[in-house]
């Protein structure tokens, strides 16, 4: 229920997630010699360095930017490369700086929701209590000094990137920022300059390489044939190292696909475009090969046939999916399943855990013969902020725990291989009268239902188009009452169709009176 005197807010229709269109693998490369090995730095390091020239030339132009000034920049890298890398480098520089300018305008909005917050509570009278939608004001005085200062420091930082973004300067760190500022505090990370330098290096080198359909196997630049063997297109300075026909350089071992491996090789076989990125890893000393093609849009699942064989609705959290599955009139039917990951440690051992964890529930969700997963449509990105919990530290850190954007793109990409359509909720509520109205009555005196298990029943019943509520149960009929049993469910637009049946006063019974007796 909503607080007493508040209208609830409106809760937006349920619909369908588009399927993802873009499809990547990736494969290890065993078995490089010596030669391989350093073939593959020097060409990594060559076109790194003409990509880091590209990038630079590129931000230098700001707004200002052309496609005659994007011709120009690829007729310079020609000469030195060859006019298929120059393509791929110039497009990867253009990408690099749209996803900057976008993440450039989604800090300023991340510090227009600080500014606004500390100047609503700076405003308050110290000590007073806020309330579920807006914060109170500070603690003490000191408190409330430290947060004037900050509010000027935000207010100065973001005059510094308006700046930047009405004239087009973005901030790009090729190789992450992150691993750059590690240059600095090496011991603490644990390693030695060697080592960091040969990391910062691998992540500044460029082999990536756009498909072609009609081509031979789908690339002309770095090519593999269905059987696995490598090649690639060696750049015009480096022509001396080529080791077959047309300035090409064969790598010795070959390259199996585990993961769609067929329909690679189907693609390959065809000649359709497919774009490949050779990568080592510094760490293990590995070098992987990612394959990526586009599939055909395809045609988005109406949402009632989506409903048609009930659906398995899933509650996010922060270390597990709460799963129960759904008939069509919004009925659980068993107990619900419980699918937990561990999202800590290394970006790579938290997508791992995540990857399983859906794998699981997918598995799960086929055995039930359901045909559609209802989940949150969530964003957090305001209440992550610590101006808005600032003292509630471990609040912040479960919300920033919880896998949104990136749980629900890569379900809808999963889902889509067992074919099973992704139904997105409005979040609203859900918690609150999943507990109200549904943790109790489904509970057991051996299985009690959690809070999230009864949340993921209000987000079912919402994907299928009924309300949170259950319907209340028929009162005990008297024994001169001939109202009749009540059984059937009322229409879910049906005013009032939540409430017990009136008392009626039109018939006289031993407990009622007539009218004016």
């Amino acid at each position: 229920m909503a607080e007493p005197g508040r209208p609830l807010r409106s809760i937006a229709a349920p619909f369908v997630v588009a399927q993802a269109q873009g499809v990547s693998i990736r494969a290890r490369i065993k078995g490089l010699t010596s030669r391989d090995e350093e073939v593959l730095c020097r060409v990594g390091a060559h076109l790194g360095s003409l990509a880091g020239r590209d990038l630079a030339a590129r931000c230098a132009d700001g707004l200002a930017h052309t496609a005659q000034r994007w011709a120009e920049r690829k007729r310079n890298l020609t000469g030195e490369s060859s006019s298929r890398w120059a393509g791929t480098i110039t497009k990867a520089t253009h990408d690099q700086w749209a996803l900057s300018r976008r993440s450039q305008v989604a800090h300023l909005n991340t510090l227009d929701a600080a500014i606004g917050t500390i100047e609503h509570r700076l405003a308050l009278p110290l000590g007073e209590k806020g309330s579920k939608r807006a914060p109170g004001g500070y603690r003490s005085r000191s408190e409330w000094f430290a947060k004037s200062r900050r509010l000027a420091l935000l207010k100065e930082r973001r005059t510094k990137v308006a700046a930047d973004r009405d004239a087009g300067r973005v901030r790009v760190a090729r190789g992450t920022r992150r691993l750059a500022n590690t240059r600095h505090h090496l011991k603490e990370a644990g390693l030695s300059e060697k080592q960091w330098r040969e990391r910062w290096e691998a992540a500044r080198w460029f082999l990536s390489a756009d498909g072609e359909s009609g081509k031979r196997y789908g690339n002309e630049t770095i090519r593999i044939t269905p059987d696995g063997q490598i090649s690639l297109k060696l750049p015009s300075p480096l022509a001396e190292l080529a080791n077959a026909p047309h300035g090409r350089y064969v790598l010795t071992s070959k390259v199996s696909f585990a993961h769609r491996g067929r329909e690679w090789a189907d693609r390959v076989e065809a000649d359709r475009a497919t774009a490949y990125r050779l990568h080592l890893d510094a760490d293990r000393g590995r070098w992987y090969v990612d394959a990526a093609w586009q599939r055909p849009p395809v045609r988005i699942l109406p949402l009632e046939a989506a409903r048609a064989a009930g659906m398995v609705a899933v509650d996010t959290n922060a270390d597990h999916l709460a799963a129960w599955r759904l008939d069509v009139h919004g009925n659980p039917i068993g107990r619900p399943e419980r699918f937990d990951y561990d999202l800590s440690g290394a970006s790579e051992h938290r997508d791992a855990q995540l990857r399983h964890a859906l794998t699981r529930l997918l598995h799960w969700t086929c055995r039930t013969g359901a045909k559609a997963i209802a989940v949150e449509d969530l964003d957090f990105a305001e209440a992550k902020t610590r101006e808005k919990h600032g003292r509630n530290r471990r609040f912040r850190q479960l919300i920033s725990g919880i896998p949104t954007s990136r749980l629900k793109t890569r379900l809808a990409s999963m889902a889509a291989e067992h074919d099973l359509a992704l139904v997105a909720v409005d979040p609203a509520y859900t918690s609150r009268w999943g507990a109200q109205h549904w943790q109790k009555p489904t509970s057991t005196p051996q299985r009690k239902t959690t809070r999230h298990e009864a949340a993921s029943l209000v987000i079912g019943r919402r994907a299928l188009g009924h309300g949170a509520r259950r319907r209340t149960a028929p009162p005990p009929h008297h024994r001169s009452d001939g109202a009749g049993h009540r059984a059937v469910q009322a229409c879910r637009r049906g005013p009032e169709r939540e409430g017990t049946r009136p008392t009626r006063t039109d018939v006289r019974t031993r407990s009622v009176h007539p009218p004016g007796a």
